[in-house]
């Protein structure tokens, strides 16, 4: 057994299956230890792409996904991918090839210090400088990758390493439990709850764990204490739910803003800093930090009490210990409820063409099952999703909040399909991000996947347009060109749609699930009101309230 061999069977006793990637010369002893290991390898068409999949799987399962590169450009190419884990709290693993470090006779062809570059991107980085270091090293980026907060951890296999004589022992992964709040915490949270009038729940990405939304519906349901989200909490608890109140997709002036103003106790379930804020820090309210770790105070979120420990565990006690308190009103939320509904109503059927933003959401949500998984890409269509589409179930509308990536979108489709054989799985993009990775299309195909890929087309980078626009700056370097994209599906041996009225859109999504196989749909899009919904009348409306 050689050091790549005794590297694969670490893997496996960690319960890895995937590992997404493109291998190169330097790691091609791993290639073949894992050729004939139990671990599939999914071939990608870019590094990027394949940290992007491994992430996805990551924050799927919650166990780190694995992606493999070669050294030097390979390696760069992963950068943005351990961007987008460690700022989203996705538990992932990047292993990549390097030159010999016992001896060199290429000089510093293609070398970078990897490490290094990684060191302000992940957990936890490190060279592998002997095989007998291997078991220890493997268990140690699985343990920082997996435990929270989640998020990036890389590993360096030097070529001349990774063909030493090899065999050392492994590290079983270890049987851990998170530590729970402190008591004293607990019974000051409830004391703030018990003397608050309007209290509230905001639902943040932390929350989005095993057993969490278990625990919250049964809060909610308890207490009768109306709740919100971010974001990346979307889908932790059921959104056509009475009590929910919205999401806080733009920064202010929403109708949830409205609720935040006049709570005057908010708890604060798994919010992370590095989601944009909701600005529930103004006023003179009680909010409660509960969370896996203690906060991370910043000039927008400081809170007053914190119960720091295992979030599943706390909501259980708080629930346990509170009941409805006869001098809470709720009143002024479920007119803001009301409100909200009628908005998000509005323009659920307009039939304009180019398509409205509210009707591709609206209908998408018809098309979609309870379980299905919406993966969006980064863009302005991105808040019309958080705002619009209400997930009935976890992790079903995947959305980076955190590095807000382009390019993601497609790559993290492939994975969840690949975690989610039985289910739905659709991927939407604007023309801009999808572009930056559409190569793994081939990969879809190659697969034999059935996924379906929406590309909202205006002919532009419509989020930085729709800013512009805000700012009263002149329309200037926004727009740009594209293919056909039916065409370009097809040449990639995928099938291409392009709808030619509103009325079409769900139908052609439709029969794309039943049909099987790979299928972009190419969807012109009219954000023109962008500017007026989104800054003016939403904040006008909200106001009245």
């Amino acid at each position: 057994m050689n050091a790549s061999e005794t590297f694969v069977r670490a893997l496996e006793a960690e319960g890895v299956t995937y590992v997404f990637g493109i291998p190169g010369e330097e790691n091609l002893d791993l290639l073949e230890a894992l050729r004939t290991s139990r671990i599939r390898l999914i071939l990608t068409r870019h590094e990027q792409a394949a940290g992007f999949m491994a992430a996805t799987h990551g924050r799927l399962t919650g166990r780190a996904g694995v992606a493999l590169s070669t050294l030097g450009p390979g390696a760069t190419n992963f950068v943005t991918a351990a961007a987008y884990a460690q700022l989203g709290a996705m538990p992932m693993l990047m292993i990549t090839g390097q030159k010999p470090i016992k001896s060199s006779k290429q000089g510093h062809f293609q070398i970078v210090d990897v490490v290094d570059m990684m060191r302000p991107l992940t957990k936890y980085t490190r060279q592998i400088v002997s095989a007998d270091t291997i078991p220890a090293r493997v268990r140690e980026a699985f343990r920082s990758a997996e435990e929270e907060r989640p998020g990036a951890v890389h590993l360096e296999l030097p070529e001349d390493i990774a063909r030493d004589p090899g065999g050392a022992p492994l590290i079983e992964p270890a049987a851990t439990r998170r530590p729970i709040a402190d008591e004293k915490a607990i019974h000051r949270a409830l004391a703030a709850l018990k003397d608050a009038k309007r209290p509230l729940l905001m639902i943040g990405a932390g929350a989005n764990r095993k057993l969490t939304s278990k625990m919250l519906r049964q809060f909610v349901d308890h207490t009768g204490i109306p709740f919100f989200t971010t974001q990346m909490g979307k889908g932790v608890l059921d959104e056509t739910h009475p009590l929910w109140l919205g999401n806080a997709a733009l920064s202010d002036g929403d109708f949830v803003h409205r609720a935040i103003e006049r709570a005057d106790c908010i708890v604060n379930c798994g919010h992370d800093v590095v989601e944009k804020p909701p600005f529930f820090m103004r006023g003179a309210r009680t909010v409660i930090h509960v969370n896996f770790s203690s906060a991370h105070v910043d000039s927008v979120y400081f809170p007053q009490l914190e119960a720091v420990g295992d979030i599943a565990n706390t909501i259980w006690r708080l629930k346990e210990a509170l009941d409805p308190q006869p001098h809470w009103d709720f009143s002024f939320f479920r007119t803001v409820r009301e409100h909200l509904d009628a908005h998000l109503a509005k323009r659920a059927d307009d039939d304009r063409f180019p398509m409205h933003p509210a009707r591709v959401v609206a209908d998408l949500r018809r098309v979609m099952p309870h379980d299905g998984v919406v993966c969006l890409d980064n863009g302005i269509y991105k808040l019309w999703f958080a705002r619009a589409y209400r997930c009935r179930m976890p992790n079903t509308l995947l959305l980076d909040n955190a590095l807000a990536t382009m390019g993601a979108g497609l790559p993290s489709a492939i994975a969840a399909k690949i975690v989610h054989p039985n289910r739905r799985v659709l991927a939407v993009c604007g023309d801009g991000g999808f572009m930056m990775n559409s190569q793994e299309l081939e990969t879809a195909v190659r697969l034999g996947l059935d996924l379906v890929v929406l590309v909202l087309r205006d002919d532009a980078y419509g989020m930085i347009r729709w800013k512009q626009a805000h700012m009263g700056l002149p329309d200037y370097g926004m727009a740009l060109g594209n293919p056909d994209f039916v065409k370009y599906a097809e040449s990639y041996g995928a099938r291409g749609h392009r709808p030619s009225s509103a009325g079409d859109l769900a139908r052609i999504v439709e029969r794309a699930f039943d049909s099987k196989g790979v299928h972009l749909v190419d969807v012109p899009v009219d954000y023109s009101e962008n500017d007026l919904i989104l800054n003016r009348e939403i904040r006008e409306l909200a106001a009245a309230i």
